[in-house]
């Protein structure tokens, strides 16, 4: 544990630790349950980061999952302590909001709130946070699942995760590279697209974002697990401490696991180094704004 860490980063150490040991016992989260004397509802939301466990939950629980090793122990415990430092209530948590959001999507927040560094690949649509306000609501608008409120929460809170993450004083490194039919479909229509591509410009152009376009004419293949977010929550590359959050239609989910986050950290670099440089892309989305506006 270092100074000036957060709570959730605390908690999150713990309920990995516990899964991996678990893991390697090739016990269920039943097992856990029965031998434990608790509800499997509880074993499922401590190690899903719903909850913290307490010191004195934590105590035996580490003793029947066999992690002893005294520094092992102290340090588990000194998190499941600060895990459970009370934090302030964040927006997003309001049940105006919480009742209309996935679990992946409130799971994203949190790790969003702690990012250091985050690396958006994208071959269908603009990155959540990324988006104007017009683009979003025509991807939103898109799913007849949807109703109007469920539209307007959801649109509400990507505005409002877009202003948190690009205000934020010390906000993360951001490096966005998307696939070139984005600069060219005209999702939602002309206008929307112009005002997407407008605000992307800016964004690369202050240096608030890191931009690239894959060309059409790239030899090497787009990788098969398709979009993807890719979180740094201790230093941009620690792959140990990266999670990957994914959205597909109107599911999406979050991902912890270090060795899939270290081979989609290898294929963006490989797409990166392919793609256009920050300054060829800035080219290429003002020649293509001039022919939008010329339309």
């Amino acid at each position: 544990m270092t100074a000036g860490e957060s709570p959730m980063i605390a908690r999150r150490r713990v309920r990995l630790a516990l899964r991996e040991a678990r893991d390697a016992l090739n016990l269920t989260q039943s097992d856990v349950a029965e031998a434990m004397e608790w509800s499997l509802s509880k074993v499922i939301r401590i190690e899903g980061g719903e909850v913290s466990i307490s010191p004195n939950d934590l105590r035996p629980l580490l003793a029947y999952l066999r992690i002893r090793d005294r520094v092992t122990v102290d340090a588990l415990l000194a998190d499941a302590k600060l895990s459970r430092v009370r934090q302030p209530r964040f927006w997003w948590q309001d049940e105006r909001y919480r009742e209309h959001l996935t679990p992946g999507t409130k799971r994203l927040l949190e790790f969003e709130r702690e990012a250091v560094a985050i690396r958006f690949f994208s071959i269908y649509i603009i990155p959540g946070p990324l988006q104007t306000k017009a683009f979003a609501e025509a991807v939103l608008r898109q799913f007849d699942t949807l109703s109007a409120e469920d539209i307007q929460i959801r649109l509400e809170t990507r505005m409002r995760r877009r202003d948190d993450l690009l205000g934020r004083a010390d906000a993360p490194k951001l490096s966005v590279l998307l696939d070139e039919s984005m600069v060219r479909r005209p999702y939602g229509g002309r206008d929307v697209l112009i005002g997407q591509l407008t605000d992307l410009q800016r964004l690369a152009a202050e240096g608030r974002v890191d931009l690239r376009i894959v060309p059409f004419s790239i030899e090497a293949p787009l990788p098969t697990y398709g979009t993807y977010d890719l979180l740094y929550l201790k230093e941009d590359g620690d792959d140990e401490n990266a999670v990957i959050y994914r959205e597909l239609d109107i599911t999406d989910d979050v991902v912890e696991d270090s060795n899939r986050a270290a081979q989609y950290h290898k294929k963006f670099d490989e797409l990166w180094n392919a793609s256009m440089t920050e300054a060829d892309t800035i080219d290429l989305v003002a020649k293509r704004l001039s022919e939008l506006h010329s339309q």
